[in-house]
C-alpha cells in the first residue's frame, strides 16, 4: 500500500503493482456480488473464496449471533469442513473472536501459538501449516452496532503487510454487512408479503359469497380483520350485534379460517329450544335418563368435538345451564344426562347475542364468571345503516344469487340502488336479503326501478323496530322518533326543498337535528340534500 502511494495514482503505476491489482480485482468482484446479494449464502462464500485465492487470506468465516442460544456461530465459511463449522461457536467475549464481537475492536494475532486467548476451537492446530500462522478478526458493523465477525488465517512470512490485509478486510467486512442488511430487509418484506398474502387468501376463502359476510366499508373491514387475527387461536369469541347482521355467518367464517376447518361446525340457538330440552340438546343423555329417552343420544357439544360449537342467543340460556357451560369451559369435560362419568371434549366455543350481556349480568340474568369466560375476544358486527356503501354491494350480490336460484334475469333500473342506500334497514342484512328476493319475484318487466323499490320500502317502513329487536333488550336512552319506530320511507319530491332548507336554517345547519325535526333519519336527509342538489 505504501509503495502505491509513493509511485503515484496513475493507471500505469497501478498496473505495475500486482498487490494493487489483486485488491482491485477483489473489490470489483465484490461489487458485482452485491448486485446478486439476494443469494446471501453464495455471495459471501464467493467473497471469502476471493480472499483465499487472490490474497492468501485463508479459511475465511463469518460468525453471527444465534437467535436461540445467543452464541456466535459460523454462518458462512470458505475452506472449512462441516465438522469445523459445527465446532465454531463462542460465547460473547470468549476467545479472540468473542472479544472482537463484544468490543468492536480489530484483533490481529501475529502468531496463534503465542496467544492464550486463541482457542483453536473450529480449526485444529494440527491441520494448519507447520509454520507461524496469523489470525485476523474484524467486526462487521451496521449503524455503528456490531452484528458479526469476519475472521481469516494467513501465513506470517508472506510478503504482503498485515496493514494491507487489514485494510482489505475492513472493506470486505463493510460489504458483507451491507449484504446481510439487504438480506434482512428483503426477508422482513417477504415475511410481510407472505403474511398479507395468507390474510388475503383467507379473506377470499372465507369472506365471500359462501358465507355472506360481504362488505367494503371500513366498519365491516375492521371486524373481518379482527376475526381473521383471532381465528387460528383457541380463545372463545363473543359476537354482538343487532338481529340480522350476520353473526352466525361471521362465526362460521372464524371456524373456516382456523385449523379446525376440517372438523365439525355445530350450531344451536339457545332461544329457539325450550328450556326443558336445551340441556339434553347440549350435553346429550343416556338411555332411560328420562321418560322418552329410549336410546342414548350425544349432545351438540360432543358432536362438535375437535371443531367449533356456535351458541347463538347465549343471553337466553337459563342460569342453571350457564353454570354447566362454565364447567365445560373450565374442565373441558361433559357429563350427559343420566351419565355417571365425565367425557373429555376438545371444542372451541363461539357465542353470539343481540342483548347487552353486561346489563344482563347487572340484572342477575347472566353469570358474571361465564361472561368473563365468553368475552375473551369480543367482535361487534355493525348495523347495516352504519356500513356506508355496503347496502349497494349486498343488493347486487343478492340480486345475482336470486336470479340464479329462481331462473330470472332481473336487473336494477334507475333509482333502485339510491333508494336502497337511503333506507334505514332496521332488520339489517337479513331484511335487505328478503327485500331483494321479493323484488326479483314481483317485478313485472324484469327491471327493479325506483318505483318498485318505493312500493316495497313503503311497506317495510310500516314495521316498527320492535319487530326486529326483542322486547327484553334494555331500553334505549334516546326519546326521539327513531326510538319508537322506523321512519316511513318516502320518495323524494322537488317541493321538499324549501322545507328542508328551512329546517336546516332553524337548526343552525345541524343535519341530525334537522332530520329529527322532519321525521327523517340523517341518512334520509343526506340523500334528499344530494338528490335536490341543496
Amino acid at each position: 500500500m505504501h509503495a502505491i502511494t509513493e509511485a503515484g495514482n496513475t493507471p500505469a503505476a497501478a498496473s505495475e503493482d500486482p498487490q494493487r491489482d489483486q485488491e482491485i480485482t477483489v473489490f470489483l468482484e465484490m461489487a458485482k456480488l452485491i448486485g446478486r446479494s439476494l443469494d446471501t449464502e453464495n455471495a459471501i462464500h464467493r467473497i471469502l473464496g476471493l480472499l483465499s485465492q487472490l490474497l492468501g487470506l485463508n479459511r475465511g468465516r463469518v460468525l453471527l449471533p444465534d437467535p436461540v442460544s445467543g452464541k456466535l456461530i459460523i454462518r458462512h465459511a470458505y475452506g472449512l469442513t462441516e465438522s469445523e463449522i459445527a465446532r465454531g461457536h463462542y460465547n460473547l467475549g470468549e476467545g479472540v473472536t468473542g472479544r472482537v464481537f463484544k468490543t468492536g475492536q480489530v484483533a490481529l494475532i501475529q502468531d496463534i501459538d503465542n496467544e492464550p486467548e486463541y482457542l483453536a476451537r473450529a480449526v485444529d492446530r494440527s491441520t494448519l501449516p507447520q509454520e507461524t500462522v496469523a489470525y485476523i478478526a474484524v467486526p462487521i458493523q451496521r449503524d455503528r452496532q456490531v452484528v458479526g465477525v469476519l475472521a481469516v488465517h494467513r501465513l506470517r512470512r508472506r510478503q504482503r503487510s498485515f496493514h494491507a490485509d487489514l485494510d482489505v478486510l475492513r472493506v470486505v467486512a463493510a460489504t458483507i454487512g451491507q449484504i446481510l442488511h439487504i438480506n434482512t430487509l428483503v426477508a422482513e418484506r417477504t415475511a410481510e408479503l407472505v403474511t398479507e398474502n395468507r390474510y388475503l387468501k383467507n379473506v377470499l376463502d372465507t369472506q365471500g359469497s359462501v358465507y355472506g359476510v360481504l362488505g367494503e366499508s371500513s366498519a365491516i373491514r375492521h371486524v373481518l380483520k379482527q376475526a381473521h387475527r383471532v381465528a387460528d387461536t383457541q380463545a372463545t369469541v363473543l359476537i354482538t350485534g343487532e338481529s340480522g347482521t350476520g353473526k352466525e355467518k361471521l362465526a362460521r367464517m372464524v371456524h373456516m379460517a382456523s385449523q379446525r376447518r376440517d372438523m365439525p361446525f355445530v350450531c344451536i340457538n339457545c332461544a329457539a329450544i325450550p328450556e326443558s330440552l336445551l340441556e339434553s340438546e347440549l350435553f346429550g343423555h343416556e338411555k332411560g335418563a328420562f321418560t322418552g329417552a329410549s336410546h342414548a343420544k350425544p349432545g351438540k357439544i360432543a358432536q362438535a368435538d375437535g371443531g367449533t360449537l356456535f351458541l347463538d342467543e347465549i343471553g337466553d340460556m337459563p342460569l342453571e345451564l350457564q353454570s354447566k357451560l362454565l364447567r365445560v369451559l373450565q374442565e373441558r369435560t361433559i357429563q350427559p344426562i343420566g351419565g355417571m362419568k365425565e367425557i373429555p371434549v376438545d371444542v372451541r366455543i363461539i357465542t353470539a347475542t343481540h342483548q347487552n350481556l353486561q346489563d344482563a349480568v347487572n340484572q342477575g340474568r347472566f353469570r358474571l364468571d361465564l361472561f368473563y369466560r365468553l368475552n375473551v375476544i369480543p367482535l361487534h358486527l355493525p348495523a347495516l345503516r352504519d356500513r356506508a356503501g355496503d347496502a349497494r354491494l349486498l343488493a347486487r350480490y343478492f340480486l345475482s344469487r336470486f336470479n340464479h336460484r329462481h331462473g330470472c334475469s332481473v336487473v336494477f333500473g334507475d333509482g333502485a340502488l339510491e333508494r336502497i342506500e337511503a333506507f334505514d334497514w332496521p332488520g339489517n342484512v337479513r331484511q335487505l336479503e328478503n327485500v331483494i328476493e321479493r323484488a326479483v319475484l314481483t317485478c313485472m318487466d324484469g327491471v327493479i326501478d325506483g318505483a318498485v323499490m318505493d312500493t316495497i320500502l313503503n311497506s317495510e317502513s310500516r314495521v316498527v323496530r320492535s319487530a326486529f329487536e326483542p322486547t327484553h333488550e334494555p331500553a334505549r336512552s334516546d326519546t326521539g322518533p327513531r326510538a319508537q319506530s322506523v321512519r316511513p320511507y318516502l320518495p323524494v319530491h322537488e317541493n321538499e326543498a324549501d322545507r328542508i332548507l328551512e329546517a336546516l336554517k332553524r337548526c343552525a345547519g345541524n343535519k341530525t337535528r334537522a332530520a329529527l325535526s322532519l321525521g327523517l333519519t340523517p341518512r334520509q336527509l343526506r340523500y334528499r340534500i344530494q338528490k335536490l342538489e341543496l
